[in-house]
């Protein structure tokens, strides 16, 4: 096995999440803005990918330098071990981002660190022809940030938001990852009952069913990885295994999501349904002011709507009043509700315990809890 130098890239706010599932893996940590950064072998990029719940996608750092010239990009990564990763027939595209940087050209960039790689390649494959790259792909990337260039390859492919089980999806559908992560926020456990009241297409409630039954969330979907020939399928088929072992699907689970369109309920119901909880998950259509139970000690998690679009503004501020009212007869509930409306607490009718700044894309929200009574603790036997 190998050693790597690997990075969980995170939305801002959700890095010491991110840490704490890497951590929880098994793997030593540091923090920054944006990213996690661990070491590990080919186990930890595969079990990065399937188990982490937060995180945007893992990378393997090739390098890291100084580069304030063009001359300088393209001789530093040339001098890395592009052999070490990429196949004679791989294909590698290169990809940039520039950040308060001199050299702040993202297409010149990518263009010299291509050429590098090529020439690295030419060398160590004794070629000196273009490469056809008709092999596995290993996107690689060229940041710079205040004149120093971090170079990855990323092990992901698609985001690890892509879980595999959105069929369908409303007009602004909520990151799966970032979706976790509210739940991840939350003192929910599986034995507890869970409301998301506007479910949408019911990314929030099946994201806890994931969570409750420890089931990993990559587990139905492939990665990029999964096709380089230096990591063994052996080495994903015990990944695999082992999270099969450790998922617990005799879990009970009482989870409902509701929603005023009756559409996105319908949609939430197929979603659920390829997820393989059609049966667990409890849907309908509801306003959120009708709201009630008599069930204790639950969790609600909700998204609404933010009232951003034009004409939305009043009727979604009336809704946070209503809201409120509903709610307060849950006094051993726990609840949870992020939007960007300054004003909530006020509408809703009551300062939050905490809140929390997260971002919803590039949304800058709030996270607003709201702690309930604690459970009453079980007298031992």
């Amino acid at each position: 096995m190998g050693k790597y130098q690997l990075i969980a890239t995170a939305a801002m706010g959700l890095e010491a999440l991110v840490a704490k599932e890497v951590r929880s893996l098994g793997y030593e940590c540091e923090v920054d803005n944006g990213k996690v950064t661990f070491t590990g072998d080919e186990y930890a990029i595969a079990r990065t990918n399937l188990w982490l719940r937060t995180a945007a996608r893992v990378k393997i750092k090739v390098g890291e330098f100084k580069a304030y010239t063009f001359d300088e990009l393209f001789e530093k990564t040339k001098a890395l071990p592009w052999e070490k990763y990429l196949p004679e027939d791989a294909e590698f595209p290169v990809i940039g981002k520039s950040v308060k940087s001199k050299l702040f050209s993202i297409s010149d960039c990518q263009s010299i660190v291509k050429k590098a790689v090529v020439e690295r390649m030419k060398t160590h494959y004794k070629r000196n022809s273009w490469f056809e790259e008709t092999g596995g792909l290993y996107r690689i990337e060229v940041a710079m940030l205040k004149d120093i260039a971090t170079i990855t390859i990323d092990t992901s492919g698609e985001g690890l938001h892509k879980r595999g089980y959105r069929a369908d999806q409303g007009l602004a559908p909520l990151k799966e990852t970032t979706a976790a992560a509210l739940i991840m926020l939350t003192n929910w456990k599986p034995d507890r009952p869970f409301i998301d009241p506007f479910c949408g297409s019911g990314t929030i409630p099946i994201e806890a069913a994931l969570i409750g039954q420890n089931i990993a969330p990559g587990f139905n979907r492939e990665f990029v990885s999964e096709g380089w020939n230096w990591i063994p399928s052996k080495v994903w088929d015990d990944v695999r295994t082992e999270a099969e072992d450790l998922a617990n699907y005799d879990q009970p689970l009482d989870i409902t999501g509701s929603d005023i369109d009756h559409r996105m309920v319908k949609i939430a119901q197929e979603n659920a349904f390829e997820a393989g909880f059609g049966e667990l998950i409890n849907f309908k259509q509801m306003q959120v002011k009708d709201i009630s139970t008599k069930k204790e000690y639950g969790v609600i998690v909700g998204n609404p709507p933010y009232g951003e679009r034009l004409g939305e503004k009043n009727a979604v501020e009336q809704m946070y009043k209503e809201m409120g009212l509903a709610f307060s007869k849950l006094d051993t509930w726990s609840i949870y509700i992020m939007t960007s409306n300054e004003n909530f607490e006020q509408l809703y009718g009551k300062p939050a315990t905490k809140k929390r700044k997260l971002f919803n894309g590039f949304i800058r929200t709030d996270l607003y809890q709201y702690w309930g009574k604690r459970p009453p603790r079980q007298q031992e036997l």
